[in-house]
């Protein structure tokens, strides 16, 4: 009796242990904690079933079964280099960089096997396409455009792979030893035609401005002669009019005042002078003194 008890008691301690047991691998393999970077990618049956976002998940233990886990950082392809020729037949070398990140697992890890290797695989066949529509100048101008045009192709290309293309660079534009020389050439022969064009601009800058002080002395010199001759015009009608009023007198009194004058000015030489005066200078000096007189008293 005692035996069969404690037989009884094992077999029934050993369904409970067992019982036990299952349950705790059914709730291990049932409860599914995902990280915040990663999603998991649930088969039933060898068929997708769910994809498991970060936080506690549960599922069906024994049917479902996390197949795959994917990281949905933004990940960086290596930096690739290619050779592409612009459409005026300059060979370049690009190197690129990619950015990416996962957005639907179930797209990436049912419909591409290598996701790097195709991406860098599109990104290289984009490339030499778009620069071959390019000159080597507009390549070397407008590579922000360029990037631009790229990441949109990509995107497009990669939309079936579950993948967005968060960034993608052109770091930089290598030319063949060639190319590189006939550039530098041009580089110079076009210094040299700017600075040939800069010192004719000078000198043609300079004659301008000469011609135009020329013509600005001209221009004062012809109104000091108009000044001039209006004064003397005007002079000439005062006589006039003094000569049409009072007669031969006035003429008499200018004739002696111009000849004072000039005798006073010879005076005023420097050092030392004799001065020899006409006996008609004095009767000159005499004429004006009564004219003068005569016309103080009218």
């Amino acid at each position: 009796m005692d035996e069969d008890l404690i037989l009884s008691l094992l077999g029934e301690n050993l369904i409970l242990i067992l019982g036990a047991l299952f349950l705790l691998l059914c709730l291990f393999l049932g409860v599914r904690i995902v990280p915040q970077s990663e999603k998991y990618v649930v088969e039933r049956f060898g068929r997708l079933h769910s994809v498991l976002g970060p936080g506690i998940n549960l599922i069906i233990p024994f049917l479902d079964v996390v197949r795959h886990k994917v990281s949905v950082l933004e990940r960086q392809l290596p930096n690739e280099s290619q050779d592409a020729i612009t459409s005026d037949n300059a060979l370049v070398r690009v190197e690129t960089s990619v950015f990416y990140r996962v957005t639907e697992p179930e797209r990436t890890v049912y419909r591409i096997r290598d996701v790097d290797g195709a991406v860098q695989t599109t990104i290289a066949g984009i490339v030499r396409s778009e620069i071959g529509k390019m000159e080597l100048d507009e390549v070397q101008s407008n590579r922000s455009n360029l990037i631009g045009q790229i990441k949109v192709l990509v995107e497009e290309a990669v939309n079936d792979w579950g993948i967005e293309v968060t960034r993608a660079e052109i770091l930089d534009v290598n030319l063949d030893t060639a190319t590189r020389e006939a550039m530098l050439q041009q580089l110079n022969a076009e210094r040299a035609r700017r600075a040939s064009v800069t010192e004719a601009e000078g000198h043609k800058r300079a004659t301008e401005l000469n011609a135009d002080a020329e013509l600005y002395a001209a221009e004062q010199q012809a109104k000091a002669r108009r000044v001039l001759a209006d004064a003397e015009a005007y002079a000439t009608q005062v006589v006039a009019e003094a000569i049409s009023t009072h007669g031969v007198e006035a003429a008499q009194y200018q004739v002696a005042l111009k000849q004072v004058e000039a005798v006073t000015e010879m005076a005023r030489g420097q050092g030392q002078q004799t001065i020899i005066l006409p006996a008609s200078a004095t009767d000159a000096f005499g004429e004006a003194f009564a004219m003068l007189t005569g016309r103080a008293k009218k």
